[in-house]
């Protein structure tokens, strides 16, 4: 790295989003005279760069044949009550193929393996198209597109290297950043244009707490790198008067092995089972929906509503399923009993209280076969919470169970940008100079629909290049 302070671009984050718009910008410059600078800010240490990124089984919400899901957009205006940004969305729909061929011209491999339990139904029957995913999961996009980029002479990456806050000239547009080293001082670094891509504030305790409440010390962290996700982006773009989007109040948490520390520890495959509480009691529907479209929902209560702990409990029928396990991403694997009884003892649950709610749960039950590959409408009577779909006895040994507690993937409330990747005021009039992409940026109301944070890190990431190179020209 040089020391040099003047820059045309300045990218804070080595995530998606960051490397995405780095790249763009460094390729469609590199033939010019003087070359364009770049300059991309990373708290971690080399060997731990990428942020979120990094640590992501990166799904991705595509087909085959490099096909956004075609009922995403409707999709998420629906479970947003019509708040979210459509055009944003019809832009990421856009732009998702040249998306996915700016990644695999780049080395990145996809592949598109068979996923348990379905990842969507289309009129009650499962779709057979598994979701696309890089080889390698989200390092491998970090490590090819930071390799290209270390190719350039005039790109530096900034370690262990903190955004402290955004310069801006007399007319109010961006020319820069105070930036702090790893010595504690700060130095000013000047630029023609500043790319925020330095994730939500997932890591920062004190900005969880004045925006989702009380205990939010009590969400541990999906993977390490989501620690310096600490909010800076958002600060720095408040502090300019940008307008935010997304629900500030809601985040994407998910069901984890409590046993484990390994990073993406998280239970899918759980439609044909229940989920049981602190008290051996049950508390959600397992059979409300598929498992994509409500695995959030369950960590979100776990967190929110059951003390962080929570189990699942299944028998041999669930094993039979097919690639079941596939769905189980923790290291170690559920725990087996013989009797429910012995299951219990082993989870840390009182035998007798389990015993009651699943001998309750199976008494409801009419059927004692279910058709996990489609909405099969075997529902408990007489119950609550009921079990929409695949309700049938647990009564075949062995018993399976996971203890679980929630974990913080992402926050849903950020930057508000318009479809050119840059920040806007409240009146709609972007902040010169000023873009963001990624999780810095808002979005969701009341729900996830997976496999998509990547996707469109990357691609906003990518339009923030291009626009920050017209702009240059």
């Amino acid at each position: 790295m040089t020391s040099s302070t003047n820059y045309d671009l300045i990218v804070v984050g080595c995530g998606a989003a960051g490397l995405a718009a780095s790249l763009t910008y460094a390729e469609a410059t590199e033939t010019l005279d003087p070359p364009r600078r770049i300059a991309i800010l990373e708290r971690s240490i080399k060997e731990e760069r990428g942020g979120a990124t990094r640590w992501t089984d990166a799904f991705l919400r595509v087909t085959e044949d490099r096909t956004f899901d075609p009922d995403y957009v409707d999709h998420l205006d629906r479970v947003s009550g019509g708040r979210t940004d459509t055009a944003y969305l019809r832009k990421l729909e856009r732009e998702v193929p040249k998306t996915l061929s700016f990644i695999e011209e780049r080395g990145v491999k996809l592949r598109f393996d068979e996923f348990p339990l379905a990842h969507r139904f289309d009129k009650g029957v499962a779709s057979t198209t598994p979701p696309g995913m890089p080889e390698g999961g989200g390092r491998s996009i970090v490590e090819a597109l930071a390799a290209k980029l270390e190719s350039f002479p005039n790109v530096d990456f900034r370690y262990e290297t903190e955004a402290v806050r955004l310069i801006t000239d007399d007319s109010g547009a961006v020319s820069g950043l105070v930036v702090r080293g790893s010595d504690g001082r700060t130095r000013q670094l000047t630029g023609r244009s500043v790319v925020l891509a330095c994730g939500g504030f997932e890591g920062n305790y004190e900005v969880l707490t004045r925006y989702i409440g009380e205990r939010a010390c009590d969400l541990p962290l999906i993977a390490p790198g989501v620690a310096n996700n600490r909010g800076d982006g958002l600060r720095m773009a408040l502090e300019l008067g940008a307008d935010t989007a997304g629900q500030f109040d809601m985040i994407h948490a998910e069901p984890s092995d409590s046993r484990t520390s390994k990073p993406n520890a998280v239970l899918y495959s759980y439609i044909a089972g229940i989920f049981v509480n602190q008290q051996a009691e049950r508390f959600f529907d397992e059979g409300i929906d598929t498992w994509d479209n409500t695995f959030e929902k369950i960590g979100y209560e776990i967190w929110k509503n059951q003390n962080q702990k929570a189990y699942w409990i299944a028998d041999a029928k669930t094993l039979a399923i097919p690639g079941i396990e596939a769905g189980f991403l923790s290291d170690l694997p559920p725990e087996r009993a013989d009797s429910l009884g012995e299951l219990a003892q082993k989870l840390g649950l009182d035998a007798e209280a389990l015993q009651e709610t699943v001998d309750t749960f199976n008494a409801a039950t009419t059927d004692s076969e279910f058709d996990h590959t489609r909405f099969d409408g075997k529902r408990t009577v007489g119950i609550t919470p009921a079990k929409a779909n695949w309700a049938v006895p647990l009564d075949t040994p062995p018993f399976i169970g996971y203890p679980l507690t929630a974990v913080i993937t992402f926050t849903f409330g950020g930057v508000r940008t318009d479809t050119d990747a840059r920040v806007v005021l409240p009146n709609g009039a972007p902040i010169p100079n000023l873009y963001a992409a990624g999780e810095v940026t808002g979005l969701f109301y009341h729900e996830y629909p997976p496999a998509t944070s990547v996707l469109r890190s990357l691609t906003f990431g990518r339009i923030a290049g291009e626009h920050a190179v017209q702009q240059h020209s």
